[in-house]
């Protein structure tokens, strides 16, 4: 079953603290999973990121909620108990989740400070609460502005011409640590087109294998088997094992099932891929703005407690 909403926790998490006792946060978060019967498959679920599973997230950010709220409190560090609050909560038969919460004043103050200055939320439901924790809206964020930059690189190396492109390609493969330095890489490529292969680049900086590259610049076309099947073909002619064939349009289902059938190793990078490579390698972007987002060091605090 999908991992629940941060909002759908919360009544759980008020239910796994119900008898009073003291928990750590990982214990209420266990109860609770076992309680909505999520399966590892569940618990495994990654946010975008990839560096924290979804349901800790939702879970910590419901107790979060919950504890700024006055249901629960927190008599030392990473534990949580039910207040009187959270009792009466869970005895009215209502649903928590934000509106709830928004009767309390001490969460009012809360989401001022957390609020201010911001604009609207995306993440909302039918009564104007977040349905997203404040961790997926911004990686949320983050994607859309991935997504609407990768667009914008496709539509610009589309706009340059077939050699800017293939020097663009080795720019990148120098970035990724192929081909040692840039003027290495230069000499490498050579001759264009040379029997289906428009370039050659090292694969370490010292030059103990080659990586032959292919470059095919097309407005939303597809690349076909055929096509792969040749720049395969060439490969002999280098007495090459490796290859990269990178486009900014798509490749067949054939295609990518023929590179899982050979002995040569060759990569295929749409350009999809080829976009989120540029954006992650810094090849034509820049940087805007950073955020670090941090969280508490509790081991700084062990010797003051």
């Amino acid at each position: 079953m999908p991992v629940p909403d941060y909002q759908s926790l919360m009544l759980p998490v008020l239910q796994a603290l119900s008898d009073g006792e003291t928990r750590k946060s990982t214990d209420v978060s266990a109860a609770v999973a076992a309680a909505q019967q999520l399966s590892d498959e569940d618990l495994a679920e990654l946010l975008p990121s990839g560096k924290q599973t979804t349901f800790f997230n939702r879970a910590n950010w419901a107790m979060t909620y919950l504890t700024q709220a006055g249901l629960l409190t927190r008599p030392k560090r990473g534990l949580y108990e039910i207040t009187d609050r959270g009792r009466t909560a869970l005895k009215s038969g209502q649903t928590v989740n934000v509106k709830y919460l928004q009767r309390f004043p001490e969460f009012i103050a809360f989401n001022k400070r957390t609020h201010k200055g911001k604009p609207k939320a995306t993440g909302l439901d039918d009564d104007g609460s977040d349905v997203a924790t404040p961790t997926e809206q911004m990686e949320q964020g983050y994607q859309a502005i991935r997504a609407e930059l990768a667009e914008a690189l496709l539509e610009q190396v589309l706009a340059c011409s077939p050699t800017f492109f293939e020097g663009l390609v080795v720019d990148l493969l120098v970035a990724m640590g192929y081909g040692g330095s840039r003027m290495d890489a230069g000499k490498a490529v050579g001759g264009t087109g040379d029997g289906g292969i428009d370039g050659v680049i090292k694969e370490d900086r010292l030059g103990l294998d080659e990586v032959c590259i292919q470059a095919k610049r097309l407005n939303g076309g597809t690349v076909g088997r055929d096509t792969v099947q040749a720049f395969a073909g060439s490969l002999e002619g280098r007495r090459a094992d490796k290859g990269v064939f990178i486009t900014t349009g798509t490749f067949s289902k054939q295609a990518t099932e023929y590179v899982g059938l050979i002995q040569k190793r060759i990569i295929l990078i749409d350009g999809q891929r080829l976009a989120e490579l540029m954006m992650d390698y810094g090849i034509g972007v820049t940087d805007v703005t950073t955020y670090s987002v941090r969280r508490l060091d509790t081991d700084y605090f062990d010797g003051g407690l």
